[in-house]
């Protein structure tokens, strides 16, 4: 029998990914189907759930609901559409903008002497080092109206006497998006690192000896060859964007509402899970479409599994 056990390579494999597998099921199947049947039930009086089957919190999700005050047998109301439209702009802007900062910054990484690359490399680590939340207050004190920018502003035009109004900066888009950059940051820099650091210096040889200026060796050398870290790093920042509350909670305060924040509020505040969890689907749903589509068009990077 041990003998057999041993010749039998589809055995082995199996109980290989067996604890993986397991893992898998128990956490992450069993929840995610739990999830599709309290999403499709109702809120009970004291916060519970009914299991039934209606559709009637994915019809409020996009905006219709069969309980309207005119009397009408159903409404249109675009709260929870507008969220939703709101969270998917501001991770795309999350995303762009995290490129074009991480981009540079990575290359300048990758071309750098190892010594001096070591230590680059701490220095974006080093943020991670500090809890979440303790980075996003520290965008509180800056941001606030007496905070660190404001008066530097204020202490710029004192010196030339120019009349300073302060500006009202947190809690706004502005300041969730800020956040949403600065915490998201490192997570595209180094897949983007990974692709740029793995491309050999003879292929810019190459190039520069048929006549490409630096200009035109970077849109058609290092920008596909480091395709795969971009696509990491996009997957790696705007799937969290999408679903973060912490950032959007502290910088923008009651007046920025994400699908995360409604996630939050409707299990810990409204108590009402079923509406919670039809809200949790859709933010799955939308995020596996963009991933799928995107990852389609400019390949799946390798080095998501790097970082």
């Amino acid at each position: 029998m041990l003998q057999k056990l041993r010749e039998n390579q589809n055995i082995q494999g199996l109980i290989l990914i067996l604890p993986t597998l397991l893992f898998m099921v128990g956490l992450l199947i069993i929840p995610l189907i739990l999830t599709t049947v309290v999403s499709f039930g109702r809120r009970s009086a004291d916060g519970g759930v009914i299991y039934t089957f209606t559709l009637d919190n994915y019809a409020r999700l996009f905006g219709y609901s069969t309980t309207c005050t005119n009397g009408a047998a159903s409404c249109f109301d675009p709260l929870y559409v507008d969220i939703t439209v709101r969270s998917f702009w501001l991770a795309l802007e999350t995303t762009v903008l995290v490129i074009l900062l991480a981009y540079p910054l990575a290359y300048f990484i990758a071309r750098s002497t190892p010594k001096r690359r070591t230590t680059f490399l701490f220095m974006v680590l080093v943020p991670l080092w500090t809890n979440f939340v303790i980075r996003v207050y520290a965008w509180m004190m800056i941001l606030r109206t007496q905070g660190v920018l404001n008066g530097l502003l204020g202490a710029f035009a004192g010196l030339f006497h120019i009349p300073f109004t302060p500006f009202d900066m947190l809690y706004t888009p502005g300041a969730v998006l800020v956040g949403m950059v600065y915490e998201f940051l490192p997570f595209m820099i180094l897949p983007i690192y990974t692709s740029l650091e793995k491309i050999d210096n003879s292929l810019y040889e190459a190039a520069a000896d048929l006549g490409a200026n630096p200009l035109r060796t970077i849109f058609r050398v290092t920008l596909p060859l480091s395709m795969p870290g971009v696509v990491a790093g996009t997957i790696l920042v705007f799937i969290p964007v999408m679903g973060t509350f912490i950032v959007s909670d502290i910088l923008g305060g009651q007046k920025v509402m994400l699908v995360g924040n409604l996630i939050q509020r409707q299990f810990l505040d409204a108590r009402d899970p079923t509406f919670g969890s039809a809200a949790s689907l859709i933010l799955m749903v939308m995020t596996l479409i963009v991933t799928y589509f995107y990852t389609r068009k400019f390949g799946f990077g390798e080095e998501i599994i790097a970082v």
